[in-house]
């Protein structure tokens, strides 16, 4: 069987057909063909075993012999929000990392001092999907269209996590690390959030503070945004698996 992971959102029907660009790394760049079975996951927590039935390069026929689900190793939940950069390969390099280390929900807002209001969310997808794959994880993180910071608040009311803003003002002794090992007792649900390159107003601080986030420093030296939500993650990850 294939080492390699495919995907395919909809893992409901016995015959089903890859996607044009799954099907072409399965038969063109790994020379698959008919009667091979290849595992493939649907991103929602699903891992199936699967024969080839038609090797047609950009729409192979797979037939699904065994599905069941799988347990995710971690245990903690991690939510992202961030204003995104001005820089499309930065984005697309912070999203890949952090689903390696772990992420369970990406939402972008708007800020006053963001540099970008729109983005191509087909494109993310495949950059998540691909690094799910690559890490060998099975649920696919939550991709939440661009936001006013004011709706964002709105939309996390309800979430029962522990909230964080991330903001350069704060005191570099009120780290992140040092709030979560102060908050055993709470959910391992975390939400952080990430402003712009030129950080967050202080009113958008006092409407956090608000809605219930506690401001804390990510380190002694001032992060790009991309640098920001990947080392959230790295030290959320570290945390829950030490």
């Amino acid at each position: 069987m294939s080492e390699f992971l495919f995907f395919h959102p909809n893992l409901e029907y016995k015959l089903f057909t890859l996607p044009e660009e799954e099907s072409k790394h399965l038969i063109k760049v790994l020379r698959k063909t008919k009667g091979e079975q290849i595992r493939i996951m649907d991103g929602q927590g699903n891992l199936a075993s699967a024969i080839i039935r038609n090797d047609h390069p950009k729409k192979c026929e797979l037939e699904l012999i065994s599905i069941e689900a799988q347990v995710s190793a971690r245990n903690y939940r991690l939510r992202l929000a961030i204003a995104p950069t001005k820089n499309n390969d930065r984005m697309e390099w912070m999203l890949e990392k952090c689903i390696e280390i772990g992420l369970d929900e990406l939402y972008f807002i708007e800020t006053k001092n963001s540099e970008r209001s729109r983005l191509n969310l087909e494109r993310l997808e495949k950059i998540a999907i691909a690094a799910l794959k690559q890490s060998k994880q099975f649920q696919l993180p939550i991709l939440g269209e661009i936001q006013k910071l004011d709706s964002f608040f709105k939309l996390q009311q309800t979430w029962n996590c522990e909230r964080f803003i991330a903001w350069v003002e704060t005191e570099k002794n009120e780290g992140l690390l040092k709030h979560l090992q102060s908050n055993l007792n709470s959910p391992a649900d975390i939400l952080v959030l990430i402003g712009p390159e030129g950080d967050f107003t202080p009113d958008e601080v006092k409407l956090a503070i608000q809605n219930h986030f506690k401001p804390v420093s990510l380190g002694r030296t001032i992060l790009r945004t991309e640098t920001a939500a990947v080392q959230s993650a790295s030290w959320v990850s570290a945390f829950y698996n030490s």
